[in-house]
């Protein structure tokens, strides 16, 4: 970590952190009043996500469907496979609970980011106890990338996208397997929500079918 002098705020960001054990109980030793951001996505959509980045370098792998299953005919989903694990927000969220309050705690949704960009970095600029310099002016959406790109209102530089490894098409995935996915996660989901105190409503999206989404 680099060195931080008075009124500044040192920030540093992992995937990784969330889903390692070991992390809330080094990072507590390291600085136990520590602001922490957890950045989540309906865990459907995620591992979709997910496999999609994995399959760009391994197009060997299998096919989503195969690895998303122990025993398909059965329904019995693989939740040991990492793309799926990493979407049961609240196993992963109790570890850090042992370390820290929620109050230390903030939680951005990844579909509202890409929506209303300026929003959700209000309320994270709130959590840290900035003024809200970032806002609406800040943004532009990419229709090609579907997501918000970053500008500098006050110049003409080129606005700072999402890379290469941003926005890729999702391959299509049976409806079936969608649909068998978000029953498995929605006790997972109902957990979250109690034990953050937000509904994120990611059963809406269920509810209204699948979306054909970019990563």
């Amino acid at each position: 970590m680099p060195s931080t002098l008075e009124g500044q705020i040192t920030m540093e960001k992992t995937p990784s952190y969330f889903v390692t054990n070991h992390a809330p109980k080094r990072i507590h030793t390291m600085a136990r009043d520590i602001k922490l951001i957890i950045v989540v996505r309906n865990p459907v959509t995620r591992a979709i996500s997910d496999y999609t980045q994995t399959l760009s370098k391994k197009p060997e792998i299998s096919n989503f469907e195969v690895l998303a299953f122990k025993n398909r005919t059965l329904g019995l989903i693989d939740a040991s496979w990492s793309a799926l694990r990493i979407g049961i927000y609240a196993l992963h969220l109790e570890s850090w609970m042992q370390y820290f309050p929620l109050s230390q705690m903030h939680f951005v949704s990844g579909e509202r980011l890409i929506v209303d960009p300026a929003g959700e970095m209000g309320k994270v600029q709130d959590f840290l106890g900035l003024k809200r310099i970032v806002t609406d002016k800040h943004f532009y959406f990419n229709k090609t990338k579907g997501f918000p790109c970053l500008k500098k209102p006050e110049d003409s530089s080129t606005p700072r996208c999402l890379g290469k490894s941003k926005g890729r098409t999702h391959p299509k995935i049976d409806p079936d397997v969608i649909r068998r996915l978000h029953k498995f996660y929605k006790p997972f989901n109902m957990m979250f929500y109690q034990m953050t105190g937000q509904n994120f409503e990611w059963e809406l999206e269920e509810d209204s079918g699948s979306r054909s989404s970019q990563d």
